[in-house]
């Protein structure tokens, strides 16, 4: 049967169409370079240079409509704000443009818009005050609560603040006892420019509390002799007495308490107000080690009960041997912090040095139950092995599957792939915290098998997952500590301790004193050990190299070692806080280690010297597959041996 010509051609034509078709080139999707060179013109409010259109389907381009949307604040519409927040949900990019919407609707003063964007308080100060001042003629109760908690600082607030302060002072919600409190409150922070705007701000009704300010700013032991009652209706004599024995316990805490004692009783001063000039009075002289008022101190540290003042006075009560007063003062404690380690194994010391070894071992049993330094120490007592409490994590492949696929996880890789490490922490931290326990593991194993030591520490800190030690101490640079450590004659698993509680494996740490890289190196330590090797002085930015790094952290630990004939405990600690006050520590030494350890006046070198032990050895028992047999927190000569000026090579 011969085919009709019109179906014929049609057919032809269909087919070449799909010839065509499958031949022709797919339309290309934008690249990692095409967002690069975006997200820069974006950044710049180019937009002559983008062409929007062509990165709609690329994973970061809500970070080129979040800049393209945030120049166009404050005249956009709020409805646009909340479609972007609501669409960028999983995205930090919602909090920072609802951040930025509150700053510059706030700054044109376009408060309806402001509020349609707020969900609550915001954070930081500046977008607090627009906050408040938005709310001033709608909620005008919350606005003055907000408003008088910003202003009770001793400090300079930003000028955002300043239409929010000048409304509520005129309508009378900060008034001159407002005033007052802040002027007391920035004399404590030695503000004195603030301090003189305030007193202008002050009626004549405050005459005799400017004269009282004025004698106890020359002397405070003038105290003893102002007025009991400052201001108006006396309202101004809780802040001003405050102030001067804040003061005067800091210049001089014995002549403070003699003052104290003479007017107290006669002080009608807020009970809070009262207890925090004593709780000042009972820190300073336990600090100072002052004892001439040992029964005044001690009655104000059983009356309070704070558990800072208690740790304190058990420290005083070791540093004194009095083993019967560390048993009565942790007994005192609240019940979370007297169940932890280190005060259950301080319990078993004592109990063990007053003849009861029975009950010692409880106390010890308790404490060993505990992953941590004197956790460790308690066993030690026992001579039974760790509680590491390894946590093991697998990992489905499904899990595996599904948590690679997130939007986060693709926006984290893209931003890695287009150098923009700090954008790629912030998205995949905002996706460790919403997402679930299960999901958490998923992507702390994501973050390990990426190779992403940093990451993958800081996940288990936000997913909480402190049990995972294989994550939480990943074998970062393994290599590099294995071999500085060999070479230099270094426990590596002690380089590992201190790299992770340094940086937690972040190389390019830099602290706020300006320590560099994985091992926090000082850049005088750095140049100094960088000679003394021949490598002359790496730098800045060569110091944030890891193998470098190590090598040269891992030479300094050596010379601390050998300046404290190889003890590790005094090595570290002058890692951190350095070998002249060490030095200076060992020479009114107490002879035990676990003494020495407590007695460190640093809480910061204390908790650090206890944190870089108890990881070296998490590190060891990881390396012995999980088992902590045979790993020792510290040598038989480390425990033994005397903990005081014996103990400088150089004495």
């Amino acid at each position: 049967m011969r085919q009709c010509p019109l179906i014929h051609r049609a057919a032809t034509w269909f087919a070449a169409a799909a010839l065509s078709l499958a031949s022709a080139p797919l339309l290309a999707q934008p690249s990692d370079g095409d967002l690069r060179r975006a997200l820069e013109a974006a950044r710049a409010q180019q937009w002559e240079r983008i062409d929007m259109a062509e990165l709609d389907d690329h994973p970061l381009s809500g970070y080129i409509a979040y800049h393209r949307l945030r120049g166009k604040l404050p005249h956009v519409e709020p409805e646009r704000v909340l479609a972007f927040i609501e669409r960028h949900a999983d995205s930090p990019l919602s909090d920072w443009m609802r951040g930025q919407a509150i700053s510059q609707y706030g700054a044109a003063g376009r408060y309806r818009y402001l509020r349609q964007v707020a969900d609550g308080e915001p954070e930081g100060t500046h977008r607090q005050c627009h906050y408040y001042t938005a709310l001033l003629d709608v909620e005008p109760e919350a606005a003055a609560e907000g408003g008088l908690a910003l202003w009770r600082v001793g400090r300079s607030q930003p000028d955002a603040c300043d239409t929010l302060f000048d409304t509520l002072r005129a309508r009378g919600a900060i008034g001159e006892p407002a005033i007052w409190e802040r002027q007391m409150l920035a004399w404590q922070r030695g503000e004195s420019g603030m301090v003189r705007y305030l007193g202008g701000l002050l009626g004549s009704r405050w005459q005799d509390a400017r004269n009282a300010l004025a004698r106890v700013q020359e002397d405070f032991s003038a105290i003893t002799q102002v007025p009991r009652c400052i201001g108006p209706e006396c309202r101004g004599s809780d802040a001003l007495f405050a102030a001067a024995m804040h003061g005067f316990t800091r210049a001089d805490t014995e002549a403070a308490l003699e003052a104290w004692r003479k007017v107290a009783p006669h002080l009608d001063l807020d009970p809070a107000v009262h207890d925090a000039i004593e709780h000042d009075l009972a820190f300073y002289l336990l600090v100072r080690d002052i004892d001439a008022h040992a029964g005044w101190r001690d009655d104000v540290v059983a009356r309070l009960a704070d558990p800072d003042l208690l740790e304190l006075r058990v420290r005083t009560a070791l540093a004194a041997r009095d083993w019967q007063g560390v048993i009565d003062w942790v007994h005192r404690m609240p019940d979370d912090p007297r169940q932890e380690a280190r005060w259950q194994y301080w319990l078993g010391r004592a109990l063990e040095q007053l003849g009861d070894p029975a009950t010692a071992r409880e106390a010890y049993t308790a404490a060993a139950g505990e992953r941590s330094f004197f956790g460790f120490a308690a066993a030690d007592r026992l001579e039974q092995p760790y509680a590491l409490n390894l946590e093991r994590n697998s990992v489905s492949a499904a899990d595996r599957e599904r948590v690679a696929a997130l939007p986060a996880v693709e926006r984290t890789e893209a931003l890695l792939r287009i150098d923009e490490p700090g954008l790629a922490a912030s998205e995949w931290y905002n996706a460790v915290a919403r997402s679930t326990p299960q999901d958490a593991r998923a992507l702390a194993d994501y973050a390990a098998r990426s190779g992403w030591h940093a990451k993958l520490v800081q996940t288990t800190i936000t997913g909480r997952l402190w049990d995972a030690l294989e994550w939480r101490f990943p074998e970062a640079y393994r290599d590099e500590f294995l071999r500085w450590g060999g070479t230099t004659g270094v426990d590596p698993y002690l380089l590992m301790g201190i790299a992770r509680r340094e940086s937690a494996y972040n190389p390019e740490a830099l602290s706020p004193a300006g320590a560099r890289g994985l091992m926090q190196l000082m850049p005088g330590t750095a140049r100094q050990v960088g000679q003394q090797l021949g490598v002359g002085d790496p730098g800045p930015y060569g110091v944030l190299d890891p193998a470098l790094n190590i090598r040269l952290g891992s030479t300094y630990l050596r010379d601390m070692l050998e300046r404290y004939r190889g003890n590790r405990l005094a090595a570290a600690a002058a890692y951190n806080a350095g070998p002249g006050r060490v030095d200076r520590w060992l020479r009114d030494g107490p002879e035990a280690f676990d003494l020495f350890v407590e007695s460190i006046p640093f809480r910061e070198t204390r908790d650090y010297v206890q944190a870089v032990l108890s990881y070296r050895v998490i590190f060891e028992s990881l390396a012995n597959g999980g088992e902590s047999e045979g790993v020792a927190l510290l040598s038989a000569a480390e425990k033994s041996m005397r903990y005081d000026a014996s103990l400088l090579a150089r004495n």
